[in-house]
């Protein structure tokens, strides 16, 4: 078994811009991920799974019972779930209620990992960190140089950044 299992359940972190729309859209694939994933150079064991390919704004109560669902079909107690940062709170929350004894971290991004300027890999690098650091059960999310408990950080809308509350 692996040692990690990643979850891609889409947002802002997976999203492209497609240029015959003129817009960004989340792609029902993993390219962010496995672009950042070669970076682990064979020394990391994981699983990588395409799940839910959303916006977060479009997340229902049944995408968040459906990664709860396929969470708890694995046998992995360290998990990061990359997800759209408008509603991670919520699937936190619902992550916590459902997944007893795990350990999982929501990351996110406020811009694309395509952009130059994105936040996703150092976002994505801090919370694997911190998943591997320890083995003690949460479920915490990690944005912005914080990870904490994910009744402990929030969205400060206005500036577009992740804060410690």
């Amino acid at each position: 078994m692996s040692e990690l299992l990643i979850v891609n359940t889409g947002g802002t972190f997976n999203k492209r811009y497609r240029e015959i729309e003129g817009d960004l859209a989340v792609p029902a694939d993993e390219l962010a991920l496995e672009g950042m994933l070669v970076h682990f150079r064979g020394n990391v064991d994981y699983r990588l799974i395409g799940l839910i390919h959303k916006d977060s704004l479009e997340m229902k109560e049944a995408d968040r019972a459906l990664l709860a669902r396929r969470i708890n079909e694995e046998a992995h107690a360290r998990i990061l779930v990359v997800h759209g940062t408008d509603t991670l709170h919520q699937s936190a929350a619902f992550l916590e209620a459902q997944c007893p004894g795990r350990r999982i971290v929501l990351t996110g991004a406020m811009r694309p990992a395509a952009f130059a300027d994105s936040d996703a890999m150092m976002n994505f690098a801090m919370s694997y960190g911190f998943l591997m650091a320890d083995r003690a059960p949460g479920v915490f999310i990690g944005l912005h140089g914080l990870v904490r408990p994910h009744g402990q950080i929030s969205k400060d809308r206005m500036a577009g950044v992740f804060r410690a509350c």
